[in-house]
């Protein structure tokens, strides 16, 4: 959508005469599930963690951080993009304060969603509560480098929302409730009400640059393809439908919400087409195995399943796309930031 039109093709070439590190988005803040979080949700009573081998294997250090993958993951290389630290801390980390914070921090956590119900299967935290996170972060922020420059340091700073595959594929699927209460596309309406609702909270925060990620090809995942057996273990093509058009939905509340919140420039970020391409022509990323991923028997394996006691683990993750069951690799992770980089350069070095 955004890389067809020749003005953004000559801001990109004009834009790559000039030094990246200029960039002004001083610090990037990140909302979420596991496909951002940095390790909020070793802090917090939940199975659902990753803070221990073979997770963070290829990570700086070789250590486990709590992110989902075998190294980084997006933020990461976004803020490095933007000429900031190459690693995004969480915030519940103790080993960071507000002074590691102030150019990047990440509220994300495992397993949540856009819906309450999403984040209370697994016992994670919930949207509202990030949001709650943040405005201590402000207060801190304030403190720390004083009101003016933190009024400008959260107004410039590039806010990062992943998340929505778990509403679907941990909650719509799985349990009845939702499921009598909505239809498909009503659910997807639901969800969309609930993202307006979180970034209008933002906006009157003093929040203005925002890019939202919509749904991965989920029905993709080595996890959905293992239990697809009637389907020869191939791609669910219903879940793969039901997140374009709920990527769809997204961009129009994209347009929407520019037109009507004043100053803001929110922009959805277009990963699905990107990973369906590396998942459906692997060799073309140079990638061996998508079918399956790296850790252990790689088709259901997350967490504390995946762990350094599993023999099956790959010793080279760049074949495969997939970390674990639910999870990219950082191969994949770089591919796909790679991709959407030059849309918020241009969008928001300026």
């Amino acid at each position: 959508m955004f890389f067809g039109s020749t003005p953004v093709l000559l801001w990109l070439f004009f834009l790559s005469l000039s030094p990246l590190t200029k960039a002004k988005v001083p610090a990037i803040i990140v909302f979420g599930d596991s496909s951002v979080d940095s390790g909020n949700n070793n802090l917090i009573s939940t199975v659902l963690k990753s803070n221990f081998q073979p997770y963070g294997r290829d990570f700086y250090g070789g250590q486990p951080t709590g992110r989902f993958c075998n190294g980084r993951i997006p933020p990461d290389f976004i803020s490095a993009a933007f000429g900031l630290k190459p690693a995004i801390p969480a915030y519940l980390d103790p080993a960071y304060n507000i002074s590691d914070f102030a150019t990047g921090v990440c509220f994300a956590s495992a397993g949540t969603g856009y819906d309450n119900a999403t984040s209370k299967v697994l016992n994670v935290i919930p949207l509202w509560k990030e949001l709650e996170y943040y405005k201590e972060y402000q207060r801190k922020l304030r403190s720390y480098v004083g009101e003016n420059k933190a009024n400008e340091i959260l107004r410039e700073a590039l806010y990062l929302m992943s998340l929505g595959t778990n509403d679907f594929l941990e909650n719509y699927y799985v349990f009845p409730t939702r499921k009598s209460q909505f239809s498909v596309r009503q659910y997807q309406d639901f969800l969309l009400g609930l993202g307006e609702n979180f970034v209008r909270e933002l906006h009157a925060l003093g929040v203005r640059k925002i890019s939202i990620t919509g749904l991965p090809p989920m029905g993709c995942l080595p996890l959905e393809r293992a239990t697809n057996i009637l389907g020869q273990n191939d791609c669910v093509p219903e879940y793969n439908n039901v997140a374009s058009g709920f990527n769809r939905k997204l961009e129009g509340l994209v347009a929407k919400l520019n037109k009507e919140l004043p100053g803001m420039r929110m922009v959805s970020a277009p990963a699905y087409d990107i990973f369906y391409q590396i998942i459906t022509r692997p060799s073309l990323f140079g990638f061996e195995v998508t079918g399956v991923a790296c850790c252990s028997t790689g088709t259901f394996e997350m967490s504390y399943l995946c762990n350094q006691y599993n023999p099956f683990t790959c010793s080279d993750a760049n074949k495969y796309v997939f970390w674990d069951a639910f999870h990219p690799t950082e191969k994949t992770n770089k591919i796909i930031s790679d991709h959407l980089i030059p849309l918020l350069l241009a969008m928001f070095s300026h």
